[in-house]
């Protein structure tokens, strides 16, 4: 299906964010990747982002559409390529995505493209590309919480992306137990300890310390769920607003019980030899 040509000023643009001088592709991966997706390089001792767009426009000028252009977006942006990099993946992401919905188009994290509203003014493309996400990844956040909640995010829906993150959390519990349960049943059900060895424990349990400590656990478990996973369940959107700097602190708090769950040990199944 032919891609319409793109607009030379979004063209340029996406130039400038693959060759961009601080964080673009190198100058030897931009004759790689051109190479590899039968691109002309007419330019190639020019400055990087100059060298994309000549590239670039040539090869929609010869084929009359921009299909080469999004196979090479496409081919370069290839999650495979850079997971090593997930920052700096999801941070270009995020600005492709900005210029991209222009054109009426989206790079998905799975580095394919995908046809959305096209975005007629600054504030559209700026929401989709979601300066939320950025936020989070300066952050460091837990790539669970990006996962669970990418599509609220891309609009910057503050209330659905809390919403999103929290379930999250008991999805893994869930998870790491094998149980099938909720909310504070399922914190109670998963980390008690005083009968029975907990499924899932966040040290020994020998000192009183660290039992307090798998006891405060539980009792942030069902803060969070109780305050924002079951507000946001019930609440209409309208009369329970999160304003950004609320949703990043949110987020970042479900980033951190992530964490935690993640260095857990699963105390029931070492006990029965099961793992």
């Amino acid at each position: 299906m032919p891609i319409p040509s793109f607009d030379l000023g979004v063209l340029q643009s996406i130039s400038d964010v693959l060759g961009a001088t601080d964080h673009g592709f190198s100058g030897s991966e931009i004759g790689r990747y051109l190479r590899e997706c039968n691109i002309h390089d007419p330019f190639p001792t020019h400055t990087k982002r100059l060298r994309i767009f000549e590239a670039l426009k040539e090869k929609q000028t010869i084929d009359g559409c921009g299909n080469h252009v999004a196979a090479f977006i496409q081919y370069s942006m290839n999650p495979v390529r850079h997971h090593d990099a997930r920052e700096w993946f999801e941070d270009t992401r995020s600005k492709l995505n900005h210029v991209l919905a222009f054109a009426g188009l989206e790079l998905r994290d799975n580095g394919k493209l995908h046809q959305v509203e096209k975005a007629e003014t600054h504030s559209q493309a700026v929401a989709r590309a979601s300066t939320l996400r950025e936020h989070l990844l300066i952050r460091k956040v837990h790539p669970d919480v990006l996962r669970y909640c990418r599509e609220e995010l891309l609009v910057d829906n503050y209330f659905h992306a809390v919403f999103e993150a929290t379930k999250s959390v008991a999805d893994k519990i869930r998870t790491l137990s094998g149980l099938t349960s909720d909310g504070s049943g399922l914190v109670d059900e998963v980390f008690s300890f005083k009968s029975a060895i907990p499924f899932l424990a966040l040290s020994s349990l020998r000192t009183e310390s660290e039992q307090s400590e798998q006891k405060g656990f539980m009792n942030l478990l069902k803060g969070l769920f109780g305050t924002f996973r079951n507000t946001t369940a019930h609440a209409p959107k309208i009369t329970w607003k999160i304003e950004e700097q609320d949703a990043l602190d949110i987020l970042s708090l479900v980033s951190l019980v992530h964490r935690r769950l993640d260095s857990a040990t699963r105390a029931r199944a070492v006990y029965e030899g099961k793992v």
